[in-house]
């Protein structure tokens, strides 16, 4: 991107989306000191971040996750990501750094993940990494990523991927039993070996695990 007029490259052009007023009115304070960044535009919800992402053309929106009513920061990023034409780069910052939430938004389309605490720096770079398409993530969201990659995901049987789909459809082990033409007994037994590979002792736990891991079909 270069700017015609000044024959340098041009700023980064920035939709700021979080449904903090507070912490919005920060960030722009923040970016309007920022070298190579504009922002062109604020968000308090995901429906209007999509209006005005299709009006403002943005390099690079910066996503909350937690956006209060109406769709969340991920659906929006999945919304933003999926248009047809030109389409921004979505960099998340965010408080929340669970490897449920950073799988979610990686998945979504997100280019990068930041958490809020880190220095204006390193959110700068972040945003012009972003604008180039390249990934941006704090050093921790990293660092979960990589430990998940190299943490081999649990061997389950066909039987115990049979079960656990049915336990996230919210079924009881009676349930589970009849749609799967075995013994209410014969269930239990392959939750508590599920419960084991999956270290868990609960089935939300299991169920949650397990969509972290993607052993979901």
């Amino acid at each position: 991107m270069t700017d015609p007029a000044a024959g340098g490259p041009a700023p980064v052009r920035i939709l700021v989306c979080d449904d903090h007023v507070v912490v919005r009115a920060g960030l722009l304070a923040l970016l309007d000191s920022a070298p190579g960044i504009e922002v062109v535009g604020e968000a308090g919800t995901g429906e209007e971040a999509l209006a005005l992402a299709a009006r403002l053309a943005p390099d690079v929106v910066l996503m909350d996750l937690q956006l209060g009513a109406g769709i969340d920061g991920v659906e929006t990023t999945r919304r933003l990501t999926a248009c047809t034409g030109r389409v921004p780069h979505v960099l998340v910052l965010t408080t929340y750094d669970t490897d449920a939430d950073i799988t979610r938004a990686i998945e979504a389309g997100a280019t990068g993940y930041l958490l809020k605490a880190e220095r204006p720096e390193e959110l700068f770079a972040a945003i012009h990494a972003a604008a180039q398409g390249r990934t941006a993530l704090s050093g921790p969201v990293a660092g979960r990523v990589m430990a998940n990659l190299r943490k081999p995901r649990p061997a389950l049987t066909d039987r115990e991927r049979d079960i656990l789909a049915q336990l996230a459809t919210g079924l009881g082990n009676r349930e589970i039993a009849r749609a799967l033409f075995i013994s209410e007994a014969t269930v239990k037994t392959h939750l508590r070996r599920i419960y084991d590979k999956l270290g868990v002792d609960t089935r939300a736990g299991a169920v949650a695990v397990a969509k972290e891991q993607r052993l979901l079909p």
